[in-house]
């Protein structure tokens, strides 16, 4: 019998690779390659494909759609990243940083279920049964029914939930800590946690039970372990925030039964994470009306629209080469706009120190927030103070138009309801209109940079 050659495996991304090295060609990480043994599971060689096969029943398309039942957890913002609660028999990741509340979140989850009635049972890896009472007690739910336990090991995992009634919600906290008897590597390798929640999976697809897996993140944001597990499970959901605010984004990144980028706010309290039902008003709560360089963008995260301010310095550079420092925005994004600033616009500010900001934590991605970033660095250079009921957005390209966004209509509506009175963006159909709305429309970028300086002319005379 050939002897099985070892592999060496990133413990970042997830590479195989047949011999050792210090850096993982793949990421680039370097001491993160790890020798795993792979004599079971996934990955076992010829040996695994011996086992003979049964037929299946092969079916049509048409037909009754009953496992794609879903179980609303009474949490809004939960219900409309998942699509409307937990589908029976879906497996989903949740990562985020350490203390950012995953816990938390989930732990109100499984008690609001337990509480309609609905089996749950909450598996802990990382802490014990008297540390989850202490935070079920400072949340208010010790007195919901969650069957709660303190266990790693998956084959006495999956054995405890296959005895009596099948669950309808599992939670294991985390996948990480999770090991099995079919690998011989230690717990949080890539191998141990690709085979862990492949165990898992299968167990919600034959049960019908949702299985809810806490990932750990990397340094870079991402779930630790191999980008196959995101691609096992049926949907991955991000909890993001900064530790030193209050609030939280639960957004979707896949979501195989609903809305795909759609995000829920939470504001962290004493008694646990409260839902935010309009986070539009949070994240323009102080703002300064009257300041420079201050622009609001009417944006869409999956189908909810949200007003974010966009706030922009511009400096003069006491350095050779100025200094570029985005938060919540793409840096090279930036440097798009700037460059159609500087050569279609005939705007000079590429020699300054640039500071932009997302104001509130929130990470935009959406190209529609080029109008409003370039607003926003209009107002700063010239030190005008655009107009307080005016809202921004629109897809700058590289020839200096300005190119119609999707949902034009909704974030109209958005800042209609919100009480701001003027649209700035791209040219609109004839059904993007609101009433007791105004909307500028403009065909190129100079247009409204030659309207921000004659503005900012007038308040100086």
């Amino acid at each position: 019998m050939a002897k099985l050659k070892p592999t060496y495996v990133c413990q970042s991304c997830g590479n195989v690779t047949p011999r050792w090295a210090g850096r993982c060609e793949a990421c680039g990480e370097w001491n993160s390659i790890v020798e795993e043994n792979t004599s079971g599971g996934i990955g076992a060689g010829p040996k695994a494909a011996r086992a003979s096969g049964r037929p299946i029943e092969l079916v049509s398309l048409s037909g009754d759609s009953e496992d794609a039942i879903r179980i609303p957890t009474r949490s809004g913002e939960l219900d409309r990243v998942l699509g409307g609660g937990f589908v029976v028999g879906s497996a989903i990741l949740v990562g985020g940083d350490p203390g950012i509340g995953k816990s938390t979140l989930l732990l109100q989850a499984a008690a609001s279920l337990a509480q309609q009635g609905k089996r749950v049972v909450y598996i802990s890896g990382e802490e014990a049964v008297g540390q989850v009472r202490l935070r079920a007690a400072r949340l208010g739910v010790a007195d919901a029914p969650v069957e709660l336990a303190s266990e790693t090991h998956i084959e006495t995992i999956l054995a405890t939930l296959e005895k009596g009634k099948a669950p309808d919600l599992v939670i294991i906290d985390s996948i990480q800590t999770c090991w099995t008897d079919r690998i011989d590597s230690a717990p949080g390798t890539v191998t141990q946690v690709r085979t862990s929640a492949q165990a898992l999976t299968r167990f919600a697809k034959k049960t019908g039970a949702a299985v809810v897996l806490v990932g750990h993140v990397t340094k870079d944001g991402q779930i630790a372990g191999p980008r196959v597990v995101e691609h096992m499970v049926d949907a991955v959901l991000y909890f993001e925030g900064d530790t030193s605010l209050t609030y939280r984004i639960l957004r979707g990144v896949k979501n195989r039964y609903g809305a795909t980028d759609e995000i829920g706010v939470f504001e962290m309290a004493g008694s646990g994470l409260r839902e935010v039902p309009n986070p539009s008003a949070l994240f323009l709560d102080q703002r300064d009306t009257g300041a420079a360089g201050s622009a609001v963008f009417a944006g869409v995260e999956g189908t909810r629209p949200v007003l974010v301010e966009i706030q922009a310095l511009v400096a003069p550079s006491p350095l050779g080469t100025p200094r570029r420092a985005v938060v919540g925005w793409d840096s090279s994004r930036l440097s798009m706009v700037l460059a159609v600033l500087e050569t279609r616009c005939g705007v000079r500010i590429g020699s300054n120190d640039i500071y932009l900001n997302v104001a509130g934590g929130l990470k935009v991605s959406e190209p529609a927030a080029d109008l409003a970033v370039a607003a926003a660095l209009i107002s700063s250079l010239t030190n005008s103070p655009l107009p307080a009921d005016a809202v921004y957005f629109g897809e700058v390209g590289l020839s200096g138009g300005i190119r119609p966004v999707v949902h034009a209509n909704l974030r109209i509506r958005e800042a209609a309801k919100l009480g701001f009175g003027a649209v700035n963006t791209a040219r609109l159909g004839s059904g993007d209109r609101a009433e007791g709305v105004e909307i500028s429309e403009y065909a190129a970028l100079a247009e409204l940079v030659g309207r921000i300086a004659a503005a900012g002319s007038d308040n100086a005379e």
